[in-house]
């Protein structure tokens, strides 16, 4: 009990002796340690690390789950050291709601038909964003948040401790230069000398923890090129089952919408970190004549001796290429099949004027 009471009253002290020399700094009563130019540098660069690596954290933890309710739920869940639980996305939710809607509004209809292959492309959207989530989260965030967990807070306590043992060495700096007597002066120098040594030892800790940001900045660089070639294959994976869905839709855009530049190069299925900046631009009718050769054939044929159909237009569609007939919502038109056709097409007349047209947006009426 006597040994916890000297020592309680020792911390006491050395407690009360480094608030007076700190205030005293705070006031400019008192001269103050300075650490050198590169020391400094390293604080600061330190700080800086630590900011920034926050606010990416908390920015990437929002990119990948925008619901807040969500991300404070997850974020209970980690504290308590237990799994989440699995998340159905929105891509997938909005899938199964297409699905239901078609099954109750008719799923043999145009639009019935037309819900359940977008229902099974939002599926597949979803699948791929729960997989992108998953790899950025291990890959990417487990390693910031480990850092300001781990490093930096082994950092923060050693900075601390540099900053007491700063207090001590200008507090016996102090006693020094009010010691009068002999016996005053020679204990103060020890006690100095001892301070000194400690801080010393304490400031070469702190240099060591603070240099090593240099390794962690390189690992953070990598974790950052995985997290690109995951958000890589993410959107590349998004833009393939686009591009099916717009196949089954009847859509065959040649390029995107106000762009003349070229078509890129096939997607790579083997190079995720390629497929960023060569996205395929699909021709209009894969594996069918070009489009000045097909209209013209189009122009020269004539209704199969089976006879045609009226159908009634259910929605506006835009013509890609010459081939194709523009239409326009409720309108009616003249419909056949050639021998040979892709089944999701038909031939459509309008007066003078002969393209084809996706069945996906007629209604057969004869």
């Amino acid at each position: 009990m006597d040994f916890n009471m000297k020592k309680l009253a020792s911390d006491a002290g050395i407690f009360f002796t480094r608030a007076v020399q700190f205030t005293e700094e705070k006031f400019g009563q008192a001269e103050k340690t300075e650490l050198d130019a590169h020391f400094e540098n390293l604080l600061a660069r330190a700080d800086s690390t630590k900011n920034w690596t926050e606010k990416i954290l908390r920015q990437t933890e929002v990119l990948l789950q925008p619901n807040p309710s969500a991300r404070v739920e997850e974020f209970l869940y980690e504290k308590l050291d237990r799994k989440v639980p699995s998340r159905v996305t929105n891509g997938e939710l909005l899938a199964q709601y297409m699905s239901e809607a078609a099954s109750e509004l008719g799923p043999t209809t145009p639009y019935g038909k037309t819900l359940i292959k977008v229902a099974e492309a939002e599926k597949r959207l979803g699948a791929a964003e729960r997989d992108f989530i998953h790899t950025a989260s291990i890959n990417f965030l487990t390693p910031l948040r480990n850092f300001l967990e781990g490093d930096w807070k082994t950092i923060s306590k050693e900075r601390r401790l540099l900053q007491n043992r700063r207090l001590d060495l200008d507090a016996c700096k102090a006693r020094l230069k009010k010691a009068k007597a002999a016996e005053a002066k020679a204990t103060s120098e020890q006690e100095l000398r001892i301070a000194q040594t400690e801080f010393d030892r304490q400031a070469e800790v702190t240099r060591l923890l603070l240099e090593g940001i240099s390794s962690t900045h390189a690992n953070h660089l990598r974790c950052l090129h995985e997290f690109v070639e995951s958000q890589t294959t993410y959107y590349a994976q998004c833009y393939r089952h686009m591009l099916d869905l717009q196949k089954q839709l009847g859509r065959f855009p040649g390029t995107f919408v106000g762009t003349t530049e070229p078509a890129s190069p096939p997607l790579s299925s083997t190079s995720p970190t390629t497929t960023a900046a060569t996205m395929p631009v699909e021709p209009s009718m894969a594996g069918m004549a070009p489009s000045g050769e097909t209209a013209l054939c189009l122009e020269e044929v004539a209704p199969p001796a089976s006879g045609t159909r009226k159908a009634r237009v259910l929605y506006d569609y835009e013509a890609a290429d010459s081939s194709e007939l523009a239409l326009l919502a409720d309108e009616l038109i003249t419909v056949y099949s050639l021998p040979g056709m892709d089944p999701d097409w038909l031939i459509g007349e309008r007066g003078n004027k002969k393209g084809k047209v996706p069945v996906t947006y007629l209604e057969l009426l004869s």
